[in-house]
């Protein structure tokens, strides 16, 4: 069996703390950003406060997963611990963001049919804090986004409020020059447009995941092919391939060899041609000799 990474230096401490710094703020900046929503009557200011109390919830979750995988470790009844927790915390982002899109889409269409007044000064203002507070949480998660799909749901979230900030900060100013209110409604469509296909893809992903299909990248045809390329392999059946979770890819195979031939050769070089090849971090790998019989007849 190859030893895989440990999980805890992939999604533990190194993630733990932008988690909790990008948390804090983005809770208690949503707050400020909805009341002030709520004074000013800006629907997209309103919007981005519901994607920040969003953002807020997601980030919670993703830094609640990490804390739960690297202190739950496996034992006699999790045999792989809590890995799969930040796979279920990145597809409840998914719904999250679905759902944001749909009410701000929703909103925005009313507001065309019927604009409304928008206090500028106060909407500004605070669009702009919303922005810094974005900006400032984006360059905290970025790394951690490239190796855990549960950071990269709370990154997705982040960068999408960032840029709806954007877009709150230009349609304040374009009615605070020519009082055109319809941008306000232009802007929340926008912002729930550019959310939509990035919570379905995250969705996508997450889902693959937990249906244990193969991981993206990685052809089962040819890794069968090369672990069949091996010297004395005559046969590779029951050949499984999934992800556990953030980098952790896992495979199973049903290794036949020649009669009389030494497995332990074998074994190693399957071994390193699923670690180097095909980025397989732990794999179960049973050796037969090519007169086994039995191993065929399962019961599904």
């Amino acid at each position: 069996m190859i030893r895989g990474h440990d999980h805890a230096s992939l999604g533990g401490v190194r993630h733990t703390r932008p988690l909790a710094i990008a948390f804090g703020l983005v809770a208690v900046f949503a707050v400020v950003e909805f009341a002030a929503g709520i004074a000013s009557g800006s629907l997209a200011l309103t919007a981005d406060a519901g994607h920040m109390a969003t953002d807020a919830l997601g980030l919670g979750m993703a830094l609640a997963a990490v804390v739960v995988s690297k202190r739950v470790k496996p034992n006699s009844t999790r045999t792989y611990g809590a890995y799969r927790i930040e796979i279920l915390a990145a597809l409840a982002n998914a719904v999250l963001l679905g759902g944001v899109a749909a009410y701000v889409l929703v909103e925005a269409i009313q507001r065309l049919r019927s604009p409304s007044e928008v206090e500028t000064g106060l909407m500004l203002l605070v669009a702009l804090g919303g922005l810094i507070i974005n900006i400032f949480s984006y360059r905290l998660l970025r790394e951690g986004a490239k190796r855990s799909l549960n950071v990269e749901g709370a990154f997705l979230e982040v960068l999408g409020d960032l840029l709806a900030s954007v877009g709150v900060v230009v349609a304040g100013v374009v009615i605070l020059m020519t009082d055109w209110y319809v941008v306000d409604a232009i802007v929340g469509i926008a912002i729930g447009l550019f959310i939509l296909p990035r919570a379905f893809a995250l969705g996508r992903r997450a889902i693959r995941i937990l249906m244990e299909v193969a991981p993206e990248g990685i052809d089962v045809e040819t890794m069968r092919g090369r672990l069949l390329a091996l010297p004395d392999v005559v046969e590779v059946h029951d050949l499984h391939v999934w992800t556990l979770t953030s980098e952790m890819h896992t495979a199973t195979a049903h290794l036949v060899i020649r009669d009389g031939v030494d497995g332990h050769p074998t074994l190693d070089a399957a071994r390193e041609e699923l670690a180097t090849g095909f980025g397989i971090g732990h794999a179960t790998l049973q050796i037969e000799p090519e007169s086994h019989t039995g191993c065929h007849e399962v019961a599904w």
